[in-house]
């Protein structure tokens, strides 16, 4: 892993779909990019941990959380040449450090710590897990999704970070979102 990761500095805005597994994240991103014109930034982990699962049904560790961030923070460079004025990540390291305590007994590397402290994001949008569970081979807490929003939920407080909820039929979240994004673009020129 890098020593340090950075991320590219830009004027657009970046937008992040954030929270627990299965609550419309990647589907919200995806049709924000497409309604707005520009470019979405696919999960990182979701691949690299699928490649680890179907070669030895392996899961997550503690040393793949790093290089998840890293991943995450590459494709969002990447992504950024593309963007039309408006960036959506479809998670971010904050989700990762989340994931990291939730998953590891409140554990956090000091290194993604300081990582979901440096990173800048406009604006979060928090997705209810009032949408039906689907499970997969990644996903592994259905019993939990109030525990794991609740989680979400409050390091977005202790962040201090601009956010908004999501919930209801994805029409519903997709008339907020764009609500809010509307809103975002007129408070600044991007």
């Amino acid at each position: 892993m890098e020593k340090n990761i950075e991320q590219q500095k830009s004027n657009c805005l970046r937008v992040v779909l954030f929270g627990p597994e299965s609550t419309g994240k990647t589907t919200m991103a995806k049709a924000l990019a497409e309604f707005y014109k520009t470019t979405w930034v696919p999960e990182f982990a979701r691949d690299y941990l699928q490649k680890k699962w179907d070669k030895d049904k392996s899961i997550c560790t503690l040393k793949d959380l790093l290089v998840i961030a890293e991943g995450q923070m590459i494709s969002e460079n990447k992504a950024l040449d593309k963007a039309n004025k408006i960036l959506f990540c479809d998670t971010n390291v904050l989700v990762t450090q989340a994931w990291s305590e939730t998953h590891f007994d409140g554990y956090c590397d000091i290194h993604l710590k300081q990582l979901s402290d440096t990173f800048e994001y406009d604006h979060y949008f928090l997705t209810g897990i009032d949408v039906p569970w689907k499970n997969d081979d990644l996903r592994d807490r259905p019993e939990e999704r109030d525990l794991m929003f609740r989680h979400f939920e409050n390091l977005l407080k202790q962040k201090n970070v601009s956010y908004s909820y999501l919930i209801g039929s994805h029409e519903n979240r997709l008339k907020s979102a764009i609500k809010d994004i509307n809103s975002l673009k007129n408070q600044r020129i991007v």
